[in-house]
């Protein structure tokens, strides 16, 4: 059956949306790279050398297995997977996020996905992202509520304007943080279970009601195995894990200011260069990652703290190393759990 108009250009809006924010995001920061000197934007990135790229890279790398132990310990007990493949599929959703033309949860969706190939049902597989998503952004809130009373603390008139700002988004946040979790906690999940079910069939291959794993029921039923408060301690542990994993990214400002000479600028400045630019990135969500709008939060932060706007430039493009660094073997790494699990589909068949 034919879907009805109206839908089918929904369907077509919604999935030209990353396209289009991609292309505004490119723009801009091409913009933002032509309205400054690119030889002094070329020679601050030089500065930064191999080794403090290198460390940036490591720091990077840290991160995402904080993450990936995140998501295993969100599900653990749940399924009989081990620590690897939560490693593996982590680094793939990095990869889908920032180097794919798709919205920044485009990764997330196709994680679920891979994760059905080690025998975990559609169903907890599902809620196992939907848990570790929400500790994701929640974690996030929390490092940028940090930043935010950082630059509180700033004797400058700009950056109080600014934190106000910051503090009505979080505001904000936290009732969407809420309603989200209320939807996971009491049965609200279930409007959503027919798309769920649907997605099941077409990538698991498997009955709704029975996943390979044994788990019965749908994704409210896994949900609330995976928010039993039995499970308080995996949960925390995946909570505090992606906590950690937030300012671990300080890191990556600290060592790159310091590579280009701002010695002034400590770990605590570092904390609200990376919260804010990370807040404002997650807030342009439908911007593959976040191309033009991180170039345009690092030189407006960078400003509160005397960075001009050539370093701001070059510290994000600093940040965009690791996400090829690390990105194209994810996806290569993708292509090829895909091509394993095609081939042993045909020989089952």
């Amino acid at each position: 059956m034919t879907a009805p108009a109206p839908r089918r250009i929904g369907r077509a809006i919604l999935r030209r949306i990353p396209l289009v924010g991609a292309l505004a995001g490119i723009g801009l920061a091409v913009w933002l790279v032509a309205s400054n000197d690119v030889g002094a934007v070329a020679d601050a990135f030089g500065r930064v050398g191999l080794a403090g790229i290198g460390a940036v890279v490591l720091v990077r790398l840290a991160i995402l297995v904080l993450c990936g132990l995140a998501w295993a310990r969100v599900l653990a007990g749940l399924t009989g997977v081990t620590i690897g493949p939560f490693l593996l599929l982590r680094f793939v959703r990095e990869g889908i996020n920032v180097l794919l033309p798709v919205a920044s949860v485009g990764g997330e969706v196709l994680g679920a996905r891979l994760l059905t190939f080690w025998g975990v049902g559609g169903a907890l597989s599902a809620a196992g992202i939907l848990v570790d998503m929400f500790f994701q952004v929640v974690t996030e809130a929390v490092f940028a509520a940090t930043g935010v009373l950082l630059l509180a603390q700033l004797d400058n008139a700009q950056a109080a304007v600014l934190a106000q700002w910051c503090a009505k988004g979080l505001a904000l946040s936290a009732v969407v943080l809420a309603a989200f979790f209320a939807v996971q906690r009491f049965g609200g999940a279930g409007f959503v279970e027919a798309r769920i079910a649907a997605l099941v069939r077409r990538f698991a291959a498997e009955d709704p009601a029975t996943a390979p794993d044994g788990t019965r029921g749908g994704v409210q039923a896994a949900l609330d195995a995976a928010w039993d408060r039995r499970r308080w301690r995996p949960l925390a542990d995946g909570f505090l894990l992606h906590l950690a994993a937030w300012f671990l990214g300080a890191a990556e400002i600290w060592i790159a200011l310091r590579c280009l000479g701002f010695e002034s600028v400590g770990f605590a400045e570092a904390v609200v260069l990376e919260s804010l630019s990370q807040a404002i990135k997650s807030a342009a969500f439908p911007v593959p990652s976040g191309l033009g709008v991180q170039e345009g939060g690092f030189v407006l932060l960078g400003s509160l703290f005397g960075i001009d706007a050539h370093a701001a430039l070059a510290l994000s493009l600093v940040k965009r190393v690791p996400d090829v660094v690390l990105g194209l073997p994810a996806l290569l790494l993708w292509q090829a759990i895909e091509a394993r699990r095609g081939l042993v589909a045909r020989q089952q068949g």
